[in-house]
């Protein structure tokens, strides 16, 4: 009999895992606690309208091609990627307008027409991102579960500068406060703050200029349904509904998950997709943790929080871009107030996704489907969100209303929204924090938990929450680092 492989969670961290899992030769049960697969990338309809609940893009497909190629299949006969464009749309509180291209005279030409001051120091700055790339990029795969692991690469983050937060190293090479917020804003999708996140993250820049950002037809949605019919059709198997309550531990080693219900399922190893806090405070047995205390846990940063609106139209808004970010007006004060203050302030800042701009068919004709998300504190906020949810979404409206979506109010058809409360209720994020802990140097690499635990023998993390972090690109590689620290099934014992 193989050895047994239990993985908690069905987003993409824990789907990855477990084809990987599987072609080497494990059997493998995943553990979703909602109707069906995707954790924070679940996707849902109403009334003809379908929508991405999390993730829109996606970078660096390689690490989902793998993935398939695991399977002797290609990916790109059963998903449909294509290239956005412009990759985003900045819009700026005055009005003025950036195209963020994927392709660098592009580029250049509208960093000529917003701060014509400021193209000699984009280059430096792109070449930059491009050297941080070549040394950073290939470590996000790599375990860091020793300290020698992190030594080993100290010379280049030193030479990198990677003590600096990226809003400094940007703010180094361009002067326009505008190119400085369009270089820097990356990281808040990955739920870090651009005045403290480790200049490592300079990097997404080249990858963006690489590879690009795609959309899968059918939206995220699609994708990750591809993935579960890839497992099942490895011999993988997914139970939906089916909440964990407890990581069982004896002697110091995973034996198996006890689930909400009482029901126990023994397994020879145990991957957590949760978020990782979540993980050790509320799955592993205090009595078995030995560097992940409670203590140590409240001392860690948590990421930002969203407040998400999904709406749909009975209209269409066909000049808008699929990717729209539109900056409030303050940028360092607002974030400030969001990641350390914890106050929810009366201004805000915008992501809007245009789904049906990649596929129309996310929405009935002559319609469009959209997701807004507001980046808001965690619930150390104390923010009454059954209260303020409802008037905090009406800003929004008004927000849109008044600027790229004119007579909202009367547009909308169907209308939908998830708060902070509802990451922490629903999907086990340590107080609502939705991409785990924050990407700061402190907390990254060797500082963040690892993919195999320090405590528990045979128990694995995979996700935002362990190396390398947040965003697809991370969470995928999260999975690819259990190629190098899960031992080989002969290594286990076909009963626990």
């Amino acid at each position: 009999m193989p050895a047994h492989a239990v993985i908690i969670g069905a987003g993409f961290g824990g789907l990855a895992a477990a084809i990987r899992l599987r072609a080497r030769g494990f059997a493998v049960t995943v553990l979703e606690q909602l109707d069906k697969p995707g954790g924070k990338a679940y996707a849902f309809s109403r009334e003809g309208f379908f929508f991405d609940a999390g993730p829109t893009v996606v970078t660096a497909p390689h690490f989902l091609e793998e993935l398939w190629e695991l399977a002797d299949e290609r990916m790109s006969d059963h998903v449909d990627l294509r290239h956005v464009h412009p990759l985003y749309r900045i819009r700026f509180h005055d009005g003025t307008t950036f195209d963020y291209q994927s392709d660098h005279e592009s580029m250049l030409a509208e960093v000529t027409r917003v701060a014509p001051e400021d193209v000699a120091g984009y280059e430096r700055y792109i070449a930059l991102s491009g050297k941080i790339f070549d040394m950073g990029f290939g470590l996000i795969d790599q375990p860091f579960d020793s300290i020698g692991s992190m030594l080993r690469i100290l010379p280049a983050l030193i030479r990198l500068q990677s003590y600096r937060r990226v809003y400094s190293v940007v703010a180094r090479h361009v002067r326009s406060e505008k190119i400085r917020q369009v270089l820097s804003f990356h990281t808040l999708l990955v739920g870090g703050n651009p005045f403290t996140t480790t200049s490592i993250y300079c990097l997404i820049s080249h990858v963006e200029q690489a590879w690009g950002v795609r959309y899968p037809r059918g939206g995220i949605g699609a994708l990750v349904s591809a993935l579960s019919d890839l497992l099942e059709r490895m011999g993988g198997r997914i139970r939906l509904n089916s909440r964990a309550a407890e990581i069982l531990v004896e002697s110091r080693t995973a034996r198996g998950v006890r689930l909400e219900s009482g029901e126990v399922i023994p397994a020879d190893l145990v991957v957590s997709n949760a978020d990782s806090t979540w993980t050790y405070r509320h799955l592993v047995p205090a009595v078995a943790r030995r560097r992940w205390t409670d203590r140590k846990l409240s001392r860690c940063k948590q990421s930002m929080s969203c407040f998400l609106w999904y709406f749909g139209t009975r209209r269409q808004y066909p000049d808008l871009a699929q990717h729209t970010i539109l900056l409030g007006p303050r940028y360092r004060e607002l974030l400030d107030d969001i990641f350390t203050r914890k106050h929810l302030a009366d201004d805000l800042s915008l992501y809007l996704h245009r789904a049906t701009a990649g596929d129309p068919d996310m929405a009935p004709p002559g319609c469009d489907s959209f997701y807004a998300l507001a980046p808001v504190p965690d619930l150390d906020s104390e923010t009454d969100w059954v209260a303020q949810a409802e008037p905090y979404r009406q800003r929004i409206e008004r927000v849109l209303a008044d600027t790229i979506l004119p007579d909202l109010q009367t547009e909308v058809q169907v209308s939908s929204v998830t708060t902070p409360q509802d990451f922490q209720d629903r999907m086990a994020c340590t107080r609502g924090a939705c991409f785990g802990l924050q990407p700061i140097l402190t907390q990254s690499a060797y500082f963040r938990p690892h993919n195999r635990s320090e405590d528990i023998d045979r128990l694995y993390l995979v996700g935002a929450g362990t190396h390398p972090g947040a965003g697809l690109p991370g969470v995928l590689a999260s999975a690819k680092v259990l190629d190098k620290v899960v031992p080989d099934p002969v290594s286990f014992r076909g009963e626990p």
